[in-house]
C-alpha cells in the first residue's frame, strides 16, 4: 500500500486484482483509502479521486462533527450505550459475575475485585450476546426475503467497517459496535451485506435492490453516522 497526495488530499492507494476502483472514507477521522485495479493508470486514478473530492470532503466533515465518547475507564458513573440510548454504568461486588440492565443502569457484578480490562471483557461478552439475539431473527427474515443464504455470519469488533461481506466465501461479519446504535442501524447493515450476495458492487443495481427492499435505508445510514463513536485508539 502506497501513500499518495491528490488534490491536496493524502490517501492510501492499494492496487488489487479487482475490476473497479473503490474509494473509502474511514472512521474515525476520515482517512481515505483507494483500492484500484492493478492495470489502471495513475492518471485514471487521479481523475477518479479529483472527481469525487467534494464527496470525500463531506464524508470527512461528517466524521469530524460526529460526537465521541471519552476514554473508557469502566467505572461507576460512566455512560455506555445500548441500542442508541445512554446508560450509567454501575460496578459492584456480588455473589455472581454477570452483566445486566437493571433499574436503568448497566450493572457489572463480580465475585472479586477485577480490573478495567476484565470489566470491559464482561461488557463486550454481554453486548455480543444481545447483538446476536437481535440479529438472528432479522437475518432469518432477510435471507428468506432476498433469497440468499450466506455460509456464515459472525460478530467481531471492526475499526473501519460496520459490516463486511466476502463474496467468494459467502461469509458476513457484523461489527460488535452496532449493539450501541439504534436497532434500525443493525437492520440496515444486515440488509446491506446480504444484498452484496446478489450484487457485489455499490452500483445502480445494488442501490435499486436496497431501495426496493429497505426504502428508508438512507435515513438509517444517517442515523448510524450521527450516533456517538466509541472511544478507541484507532489505527490502520
Amino acid at each position: 500500500m502506497a501513500q499518495v497526495t491528490i488534490g491536496g488530499l493524502t490517501l492510501d492507494l492499494q492496487r488489487k486484482a479487482i475490476a473497479n476502483l473503490h474509494i473509502s472514507v474511514l472512521p474515525p477521522n476520515g482517512k481515505v483509502r483507494v483500492s484500484a485495479p492493478e492495470k489502471l493508470s495513475d492518471t485514471a486514478i487521479r481523475m477518479a479521486v479529483v472527481k469525487r473530492l467534494s464527496w470525500i470532503r463531506k464524508q470527512q466533515a461528517d466524521f469530524q462533527a460526529q460526537p465521541r465518547q471519552t476514554e473508557r475507564e469502566m467505572c461507576s458513573g460512566e455512560t455506555h450505550y445500548l441500542w442508541g440510548r445512554g446508560y450509567r454504568l454501575n460496578v459492584q461486588q456480588a455473589d455472581v459475575t454477570n452483566v445486566k440492565l437493571k433499574a436503568g443502569r448497566i450493572t457489572i457484578s463480580s465475585k472479586a475485585t477485577i480490573d478495567a480490562n476484565k470489566r470491559q471483557t464482561l461488557l463486550n461478552d454481554w453486548y455480543r450476546q444481545l447483538l446476536r439475539q437481535r440479529a438472528e431473527p432479522l437475518i432469518k427474515h432477510w435471507q428468506q426475503k432476498l433469497g440468499v443464504e450466506p455460509s456464515y455470519i459472525g460478530i467481531k469488533r471492526m475499526k473501519t467497517k460496520w459490516g463486511s461481506c466476502n463474496i467468494q466465501s459467502q461469509r458476513i461479519w457484523l461489527n460488535l459496535e452496532l449493539v450501541k446504535k439504534p436497532p434500525e442501524c443493525l437492520e440496515f447493515i444486515i440488509v446491506h451485506e446480504l444484498v452484496h450476495l446478489l450484487e457485489r458492487h455499490h452500483n445502480e443495481r445494488f442501490m435499486a435492490l436496497m431501495y426496493k427492499h429497505l426504502p428508508k435505508w438512507p435515513e438509517y445510514r444517517r442515523t448510524l453516522n450521527k450516533a456517538p463513536l466509541a472511544y478507541d485508539r484507532w489505527g490502520y
